[in-house]
Parts: structure tokens; C-alpha cells; sequence
């Protein structure tokens, strides 16, 4: 691949500019999703995102990790890769990566994601998080659900899960499932099953693929209204005197409940 050598030693691919990448940088970053590393981007390659510029101060370095971690995006990723000196990148991006990449790309459409949650039928659950507080819970939980091939996740409430903590703590995976925040009145289609301490034991139930699994705040568990709009309550065997678990931990533990009535498989 030939590369272009700016006048500060930068460069980039097949003709890139490395000081037009910093300006188209600075023009998209405050509409575009910011994927801080390279865990990051290659999940967002692999899983369809638009990505427009990626920088890094050590191109080499990128190439090497996705030839050894991730093939199957090294050229995708090659192809976009600008390399510009660390103080500039750290200009950009304060909380830079250990791995020194970080790129910008395009936000779903709500509208598309919104179709996506309300198709019915579905093959896998919702998960909902009613008013959370912990941006990086709500990461982890993204990552989660993508993991287990979920629908979506959604939020009700101020936080926005396209925070860039949020995405940070997603590993880029909000492009592999639907991710949205609506009102506790706009939830997808499906019967509700929330969690909650003094509900059914989920050991005795089968979660179907239409479900609708709402998990509560940290702090303050389930909302009033989402306790209404409830189908079913549901618990989490638990040790007695223990509280609670984390937020991720418990959809983890949901998420697995509902796949293990599910044959293996490469879609299970």
C-alpha cells in the first residue's frame, strides 16, 4: 500500500492527508460516535458501521494487532488508517486507548433501530434497563447482549447508551444489536418479564424469544412504571442477606437462562 508523508512525518494510506484527517476529524466529532481502541473499532468494522477516519500515532503497531487479533478487518481497517504524531491524537482524544487508534463513525438511524426492536416475530429477547445511572454498567450490558446475538437494548430515562463511556464500555458492539433510549410506554412489542427480588423464581420458567427482559436501576430497582407495565415478575436465585447483583451480572445471568432453552448452535 503506498503512503503519503506529510510535512510533520505523519502519513496515510494510498494518498491520505494526514492534516486534512485531523480537520475531517474535528468536522464530524461532534455528530459522530467516538470508538476509543482497538477493540472498539474492529467490532464496529465487523458488525457494518460506517466509519469514516480512523487515526492512530503508531500505524504500524494497529496493522500488526489486527493481523494478529482480527484478519478478517486488517484490510478495511488499513484502508482508513491515518497515522499522526501522539500529541496531536491526544489533542483529539484526551482518554486515549492503550492502543493508540481511535476513529469516528456513524450513528445508526433511531429509525432503523426502532423497526428493528418493534419486528415481530422476533428470535431474541429485548433487554431493557429502566433508568440507569452507571454509564459503564450500561456498557457492559451492551456488550453482553450483543454477545448473546439480543435484539437490542434500550433505556428509559436521561442517560444516553450512546455516550461515549457508554460505547467505550460496549467494545464498539452497539453496532451489533439495537440500541436505543424510548419512554417506559414506547417499549417493544413482547411480554415483559422484569426482574425483581420478590418475583418468580427464573429457574422455573422458560423465557420466551419475544421477551421483553427490564432490569432497574442500580439504586432504586424498578420504576413505578415499569413495575405496571410488567407481565411477569421475575427473581434471581440469590444467597440470602446478599443484596444484589450487578446490573451486567444479572443480564448475563437472564441472557443465559433464556439461551440455554435454545439448541447450541451458531445462532443459539
Amino acid at each position: 500500500m503506498n503512503r503519503t508523508v506529510g510535512s510533520d512525518g505523519t502519513s496515510g494510506p494510498d494518498g491520505a492527508d494526514p492534516d486534512g484527517a485531523v480537520r475531517a476529524w474535528r468536522g464530524l466529532v461532534d455528530t459522530a460516535v467516538l470508538l476509543d481502541g482497538f477493540h472498539a473499532i474492529k467490532h464496529a468494522l465487523r458488525f457494518g458501521a460506517r466509519v469514516p477516519i480512523v487515526l492512530t500515532s503508531d500505524r504500524s503497531a494497529v496493522l500488526a494487532l489486527a493481523d494478529e487479533l482480527a484478519p478478517d478487518v486488517k484490510d478495511a481497517l488499513g484502508a482508513l488508517l491515518t497515522q499522526i504524531p501522539d500529541e496531536r491524537l491526544r489533542a483529539l482524544v484526551p482518554r486515549l486507548h492503550p492502543t493508540a487508534v481511535a476513529a469516528l463513525a456513524v450513528r445508526p438511524s433511531r429509525a432503523a433501530n426502532l423497526e428493528a426492536l418493534r419486528k415481530a416475530p422476533r428470535s431474541a429477547p429485548v433487554v431493557v434497563l429502566d433508568d440507569p445511572r452507571n454509564l459503564g454498567n450500561a456498557g457492559a450490558v451492551i456488550r453482553l447482549a450483543a454477545g448473546f446475538g439480543a435484539t437490542g437494548v434500550v433505556t428509559t430515562g436521561t442517560l444516553d447508551p450512546w455516550h461515549p463511556t457508554v460505547v467505550r464500555g460496549g467494545a464498539g458492539l452497539h453496532f451489533a444489536t439495537a440500541v436505543e433510549r424510548v419512554d417506559v410506554a414506547d417499549l417493544p412489542p413482547g411480554p415483559v418479564f422484569a426482574l425483581d427480588a420478590e418475583g418468580e423464581d427464573i429457574r422455573g420458567l422458560k423465557l420466551p424469544d419475544d421477551a421483553v427482559l427490564a432490569f432497574g436501576s442500580e439504586r432504586s430497582g424498578l420504576s413505578a412504571a415499569l413495575r405496571d407495565r410488567a407481565d411477569h415478575l421475575v427473581s434471581l436465585p440469590m444467597r440470602p442477606q446478599v443484596s444484589s447483583y450487578n446490573l451486567a451480572t444479572s443480564v448475563g445471568m437472564t441472557l443465559f437462562h433464556w439461551s440455554a432453552g435454545r439448541p447450541p448452535g451458531p445462532e443459539a
